[in-house]
């Protein structure tokens, strides 16, 4: 197993598609391998206090780092930079970069069928929580 693929692999445990609840938030996110297994990709289809987003995010080894970043590609042409790292059962996203205030913190259930967490940034944040509603193929 080469760097880049025990790296990626960290994130296993999010493949498969989740359920997304919270307050004012629902939707749908799908965490795929990209054929090869060089990223990892998540498709998003959320609805947050009436706002819809959609989109998809492709997640690699930052060779330089040896961080997981990934590129957030938005239906309204936005494009976000992401960090993540999951560390025991605890997943963090942060947003721009390792130490932003703005990042999601979340802590996966014994058995990795739901995440509870939530989004905080400086003046804000919201409650988001996943739900595994389908495993992966195999």
């Amino acid at each position: 197993m080469n760097a880049t693929s025990t790296a990626l692999n960290s994130l296993a445990p999010l493949v498969g598609t989740w359920a997304i609840d919270g307050p004012g938030l629902s939707g749908t996110v799908r965490y795929e391998w990209m054929d090869g297994g060089g990223f990892l990709v998540q498709h998003v289809e959320l609805v947050h206090d009436g706002e819809a987003t959609r989109g998809v995010e492709y997640i690699g080894l930052h060779a330089e780092s040896g961080e997981l970043r990934s590129h957030f590609f938005a239906q309204s042409g936005e494009i976000l930079e992401y960090v993540y790292q999951l560390s025991g059962d605890t997943l963090t996203i942060w947003y721009g970069g390792v130490g932003s205030p703005a990042k999601f913190v979340g802590t996966f259930d014994a058995d990795r069928v739901r995440n509870t967490g939530a989004w905080h940034w400086p003046g804000g944040g919201y409650e988001s929580n996943m739900t595994r509603v389908e495993e992966p193929a195999r």
